[in-house]
């Protein structure tokens, strides 16, 4: 939930649509990620997003009435979505050294697939620091990071991971890494900082 309630407010207008609403709704945000993913957000028009999915100006704001910075905000919540769903199924499953090993590869191919261009990153400078940018960002780190931490918590359950670990600290902690790796490789192209971040801090749970 965002500062003002403005997640709660979106999440209770999506489910008053009906079946074939919501399917309209997600078509036009499908629609502007594809376009976003090509022109960025400050390229990408309204106009584009309507020719792409094929859908009018009326229809369009019937689901978006606030405009372009309503229908960003959806599209962050959807990149955000797409940043844990990459990582599945081996991000839930983090029971083995094998399965860290598996969640390490799904990250790093996932960013080596991005590369220097992070939708999510250009989606968020147009929006700005709002309330519901904030909510998303928050929710996707709150998220990633508590999933990590359940996998720290099995594999103390198994001993391998000394029981003195704090599992939340040690999952914050690899998620800073592996965030700053990504900005570098946003910033340089190169990715052998986020392999790093999440080789050594792998090592250091091991112990």
């Amino acid at each position: 939930m965002s500062p003002n309630g403005a997640a709660v407010t979106a999440d209770s207008d999506v489910r008053r649509l009906t079946p074939k609403g919501r399917a309209t709704r997600q078509r036009i945000v499908d629609g502007a990620a594809a376009e976003i993913r090509i022109r960025g957000a400050v390229a990408t028009t309204l106009e584009d997003v309507m020719a792409h999915t094929g859908t009018s100006k009326s229809q369009l704001f019937h689901y978006f009435p606030r405009g372009k910075d309503q229908l960003l905000l959806a599209v962050a919540e959807l990149e955000a979505a797409r940043v844990l769903s990459d990582q599945q199924p081996h991000l839930g499953q983090l029971v083995s050294w094998a399965a860290w090993q598996r969640w390490r590869d799904a990250v790093v191919e996932r960013y080596r697939r991005q590369g220097q261009l992070c939708p999510l990153s250009t989606v968020m400078s147009e929006i700005g620091r709002t309330p519901g940018a904030q909510a998303v960002t928050s929710t996707l780190i709150d998220r990633w990071r508590s999933e990590i931490e359940v996998g720290v918590r099995a594999m103390q359950a198994q001993g391998k991971i000394d029981a003195g670990v704090d599992p939340s600290r040690a999952a914050a902690a690899l998620l800073a890494g592996i965030q700053g790796g990504v900005l570098v490789l946003m910033s340089t192209g190169d990715i052998g900082y986020l392999e790093a971040a999440l080789d050594v801090g792998i090592a250091a749970l091991r112990g």
